[in-house]
């Protein structure tokens, strides 16, 4: 008998390393941009802590980090300022496609196909310098917020509100969604969360981005295909789930109860548990920070002591329920509790992620294009060899 596990992508007889299934524990680049450390909760940006980078730096500011390797000089983030404000009006053809996609999809798909659509404006397509594709980043920046706020407008019958060069990315999202000038302690919150989402390892978005990049395909080409991936429940769709299950708990009291019988009856506790971290996700602890400071802005303090006695009683009972598998509270959590005091409809998290992860897709991709390697792992095949041609009227 065969040992199956010695074959593989095509190449018989040619020793192979058995798959890991979900590429766990695989290395499939070196990078310089993040390092995420699962057994001690730590996540680094280019150098930095996200504790450090978050409420401290504006997201334009890590932004720059990732792309240069360096936090800029005021002159350099007063450049990077403008060059995004001259960046924000959005092409004719996306435009349309923003109003197809208000009557036809929903968010995601919406920012997907009309990200799609930037290539139509790019003066020199075939310009593939690393000066090209830096501009191009930055016009993915400065647009796909603008893109989601113009659809969110368009879709709730509302004209769409042309972006201010006086405001930065976050101000201007929030104004773009409400056509009201923003709340200063509100900008500060989703300008945390966006520095705080920026990048994270090799996830699987930008896994998809930087496989794209390595073709020699294009910087659009590459953020629209992390969307792809982005849209998956397993990857950028659970921040809604955490804040219906804190909605569906309604009250301190009630935590214990709710949180046991669900885990008795199977169900999963959206916002608790992560691929990589076997402790506490660092970033929950930055988007609660975040949320303390709106709600001292604001007077909320009701919906943040439901969520802190939702994350306490959640994480023993997981515990209790599964020992070992150390489910802890991961950034879900508090982005779904901060999201909702900005005021965003909760189909629009999804999009308001890929607002921030934008900075770190483009960075990937820019690091991508740089080796110039090619991504292509191999396969395990498990399928049977030599199996015998019938013809097809003998079958």
């Amino acid at each position: 008998m065969q040992d199956m596990s010695t074959h593989g992508a095509g190449d018989r007889g040619n020793p192979r390393a058995a798959a890991a299934d979900g590429l766990e524990g695989v290395v499939a680049a070196r990078t310089t941009l993040s390092d995420v450390n699962g057994h001690e909760g730590r996540l680094t940006i280019r150098g930095y802590s996200v504790e450090e980078l978050a409420g401290n730096t504006s997201f334009e500011e890590v932004a720059y980090l990732l792309w240069h390797g360096t936090l800029p000089k005021r002159s350099e983030l007063d450049g990077l300022l403008e060059t995004l404000a001259g960046y924000r009006r959005l092409p004719e053809e996306t435009r349309g496609a923003i109003e197809l996609a208000a009557r036809r999809m929903g968010p995601i798909d919406a920012l997907r196909f009309a990200t799609a659509s930037l290539t139509c404006d790019d003066p020199n397509p075939e310009d593939e310098s690393p000066e090209a594709n830096l501009e191009r980043g930055a016009k993915l920046l400065a647009r796909v917020p603008v893109i989601v706020a113009t659809y969110q407008r368009l879709r709730s019958g509302q004209p769409p509100v042309e972006p201010r060069e006086d405001l930065g990315i976050a101000a201007n999202y929030l104004y773009g969604l409400s056509g009201r000038e923003p709340d200063p302690a509100k900008v500060k919150g989703l300008d945390t969360y966006l520095v705080t989402v920026s990048d994270h390892g090799m996830n699987a978005s930008t896994f998809t981005a930087r496989v794209i990049a390595s073709t020699a395909s294009d910087m659009v080409s590459a953020v629209t295909g992390a969307l792809g991936a982005l849209k998956g429940s397993l990857h950028g769709g659970a921040p809604g789930p955490a804040l219906e299950m804190i909605e569906a708990i309604g009250t301190p009291e009630r935590a214990e109860a709710w949180m046991r019988d669900a885990v008795a009856h199977g169900h999963r506790l959206p916002g608790f548990g992560h691929r990589v971290y076997k402790v506490r996700d660092p970033r929950a602890e930055v988007l609660y920070q975040a949320a303390v400071a709106l709600a001292d802005e604001t007077g909320e303090q009701r919906a943040l002591e439901l969520a802190r006695e939702v994350e306490r009683v959640g994480v023993q009972v997981l515990a209790e329920a599964k020992p070992g598998r150390n489910l802890n509270t991961n950034v879900e959590f508090y982005t779904a509790l901060l999201l909702r005091e900005l005021d965003l409809p909760r189909d629009l998290f999804t999009p308001t992620f890929a607002v921030g992860r934008t900075a770190g897709w483009t960075a990937h991709v820019l690091e991508q294009q740089a080796t110039g390697r090619l991504i292509r792992p191999q396969s395990e095949y498990v399928g049977p060899y030599d199996t015998s041609f019938v013809p097809i009227d003998q079958r």
